[in-house]
């Protein structure tokens, strides 16, 4: 298979969330993508069919998906065994900031020290060095939290910097798998606006199995 890249966001706005390059031939639609601000974070229960389409295939080649996407699962529990659970999504817009930065700073910004906290990321591309560093210095400092990530595609793991920082995050504790079919399956069933009229079943892409094998590989190796 050929190799995975990643197109960095000063290329974009082409395919922004799905939509096809053609239509951003529009000088009205161009102008209004380049005047965005320089980052936002959208926050949701349910994020777009059409987002969760481009956003979270799994190919190798992943031109224009320049955003992180990040569905959660957040479980509180007590002393008493009782257990409280969120859940929801952050999309982050361009390249200031990232969703899993933006995921401790908006989501779980105070974290009460009584309680255990399972979360769960599905995210659209695995973490940068930098989200990477920050998600291993909040694990190191709240004993209380255990964090499992699935991830839709590697970025850029080729690169001795991210095989670092994965493997720096399975040692500070944390559990990061590729997303499987049903993992997918999951998402679009929990986390997917589904339109009126519009068929409930998951309906899998061409290749899905055979890129989350490629993709689990190259993980197990750098893991290793």
């Amino acid at each position: 298979m050929a190799q995975k890249e990643e197109t960095a966001a000063a290329e974009a706005p082409a395919a922004q969330d799905g939509e096809d390059v053609e239509n951003l031939e529009d000088p009205e639609k161009l102008k209004e993508l380049i005047e965005l601000p320089p980052f936002e974070i959208v926050t949701g229960e349910r994020l777009p069919a059409n987002f969760f389409k481009f956003q979270f295939r799994n190919v190798e080649y992943s031109s224009g998906r320049n955003k992180t996407f990040l569905c959660y699962v957040v479980e509180a529990q007590n002393k008493g065994g009782q257990v409280q659970a969120s859940r929801g999504y952050l999309e982050d817009e361009h390249a200031a900031a990232h969703a899993e930065e933006a995921f401790f700073n908006t989501i779980m910004p105070a974290i009460d020290p009584a309680l255990r906290y399972l979360v769960t990321w599905y995210v659209s591309s695995s973490p940068c060095a930098a989200c990477a560093d920050r998600i291993i210095r909040t694990l190191n400092k709240t004993k209380n939290l255990r964090l499992l990530i699935l991830v839709g595609r590697l970025f850029m793991w080729e690169e001795p910097e991210i095989q670092e920082a994965l493997r720096k995050l399975k040692e500070a504790g944390c559990k990061l798998r590729i997303m499987k079919p049903q993992d997918f399956e999951y998402l679009w069933q929990n986390f997917v606006e589904q339109e009126e009229g519009e068929s409930k079943a998951f309906e899998p892409w061409e290749d899905i199995q055979e890129n989350f094998l490629y993709y689990e590989e190259k993980l197990a190796d750098i893991l290793k």
